[in-house]
């Protein structure tokens, strides 16, 4: 059986607006298992971007655990937590967020950078990984020169770079056609395999959903097991 990297326990969000209260995440528990992808689907406003976003410790529960490595996450200082977030985790959104006056190549680049990473390894890491993507012959082009799922494969690169443990993906074949969207799909799950990461994609995509490790279907803040 695979490993177990992150897990989710008891996990509560209420957000206020004026007087009233919405209860978005109720008493949630997760397991996400390395070299595999689990996809979380549900209607619009059912919590699961709220959920990512707990997970990614991007946001913050009102109570629970976030458990990685034996070490509650919702413990440690938020300068801590982006320390995990840029060492351990990679994100993949909807639209790509690549910076338009930059190659793929140097987008790719780009985290590694921030990270101190010396330029001639940055440029060797990210040629690696956009090559692992295919799109070895894509590295001079800026992204409006690129079709969408090639620029979308560049936001995977990019995600990847750092060689993350956990990659969270919000809607990440969103934008996509349906035969951009599976070849989106068959990268992260080769990747997953070969990269040994866990991935974790919303989804609206029944079929896509359907071909994952695991699903968690999320319903009124309430999660519940698919398949497993």
């Amino acid at each position: 059986m695979s490993e177990i990297i992150l897990k989710a326990r008891n996990i509560r969000k209420t957000y206020k607006e004026g007087k009233v209260s919405t209860e978005v995440l109720k008493n949630v528990n997760v397991d996400i298992y390395k070299d595999e992808i689990t996809a979380i689907i549900g209607q619009s406003g059912s919590g699961k971007s709220t959920l990512l976003h707990v997970l990614g410790t991007l946001d913050s529960p009102d109570s629970g655990e976030l458990i990685f490595n034996n070490e509650n996450l919702l413990s440690l200082s938020a300068n801590k937590k982006a320390q995990f977030r840029n060492k351990n985790l990679g994100f993949v959104y909807q639209f790509h967020h690549l910076l338009g006056d930059f190659s793929a190549l140097e987008n790719v680049m780009m985290p590694l950078l921030i990270a101190d990473t010396p330029v001639k390894t940055a440029k060797e890491q990210a040629l690696s990984y956009l090559q692992k993507v295919g799109l070895s012959h894509r590295v001079n082009y800026r992204p409006q020169e690129m079709s969408g799922g090639e620029r979308q494969r560049v936001a995977i690169a990019r995600a990847l770079v750092n060689k993350p443990d956990l990659v969270l993906a919000d809607e990440p074949t969103g934008n996509l056609d349906a035969k951009n969207a599976q070849e989106v799909f068959n990268l992260f799950t080769y990747l997953a395999k070969t990269e040994h990461l866990a991935v974790v994609m919303v989804t609206h995509d029944q079929n896509l959903a359907s071909k994952c490790d695991r699903t968690y279907l999320m319903k009124d803040g309430v999660i519940d097991v698919q398949n497993s």
